[in-house]
């Protein structure tokens, strides 16, 4: 019988867990030159978030085991986001990463925030060279988007991307926004989604820059209510510049 798992956030900055979630997080993720260094684990746990912000981490375990899994979150005063969340190849299947997630809603719930958002990437962009890195993970990008759309979470249906990590340090546009809203909701307002963004991206943009892309985004978006998507599916800018482009071709 496979022993329950058990979901918890780690405070105490020398704590083993950060370590074995570290690794785990290493092994996961293709890039993990774009996620935050495990070496900034202890600094999060001990209170190190910038402003309003406060940043958590959970690592779920067997009774007395080593960790199968773990998840960084940030709690900001317009609503939760979610940077990443990893479970150990030996430990998928068994539903590490709902509970992980089910333990991140009870906070954010607690707090009175609508939801929590986070960013994925869509597979059709990728390119080829990180395609095959992702494969050697053991992790197939579209089942990646199945899961999270069964965990709650929805495409939010706007042109999003992170202002920096992509190519020459531009734009990284393979990425689409999620959002769980806790209340079911098929829509988000779109001042929720800036203003949550502006304060995540200001903790490494500063200020002045996210409140720049913060406004960039709402020029983009272009209305006040944004649709909520599943979360298999990429934003209508997307498709519609991939059906341009086709046309172009033909």
């Amino acid at each position: 019988m496979t022993p329950p798992v058990s979901v918890r956030r780690v405070t105490d900055p020398e704590d083993p867990a950060l370590a074995e979630f570290g690794r785990i997080q290493q092994e996961s993720y293709y890039a993990p030159e774009m996620l935050i260094p495990p070496e900034v684990f202890p600094h999060l746990v001990s209170g190190g978030g910038r402003g309003a912000r406060q940043d958590r981490i959970l690592v779920a375990q067997d009774a007395d085991g080593p960790v199968l899994g773990g998840t960084v979150y940030h709690l900001l005063p317009e609503a939760g986001f979610n940077s990443f969340l990893a479970v150990g190849r030996g430990a998928r299947g068994r539903g590490v990463g709902r509970a992980l997630h089910r333990a991140t809603l009870e906070e954010v719930r607690g707090r009175g925030l609508p939801g929590i958002f986070a960013d994925s990437v869509f597979p059709d962009r990728q390119d080829a060279a990180d395609r095959e890195a992702e494969a050697r993970t053991g992790v197939d990008p579209a089942a990646r988007r199945r899961a999270l759309h069964a965990l709650g979470l929805r495409t939010v249906d706007l042109p999003y991307w992170q202002p920096v990590g992509g190519p020459n340090g531009g734009p990284l546009t393979d990425l689409d926004l999620l959002f769980h809203p806790l209340d079911g909701a098929a829509t988000v307002p779109t001042a929720l989604v800036t203003g949550t963004l502006q304060a995540y991206w200001g903790a490494w943009l500063g200020e002045k820059r996210a409140r720049q892309e913060a406004e960039a985004l709402a020029g983009r978006a272009g209305r006040d209510t944004l649709r909520l998507l599943p979360a298999t599916e990429t934003p209508g800018y997307w498709r519609e510049r991939e059906q341009r482009k086709q046309n172009a071709e033909a």
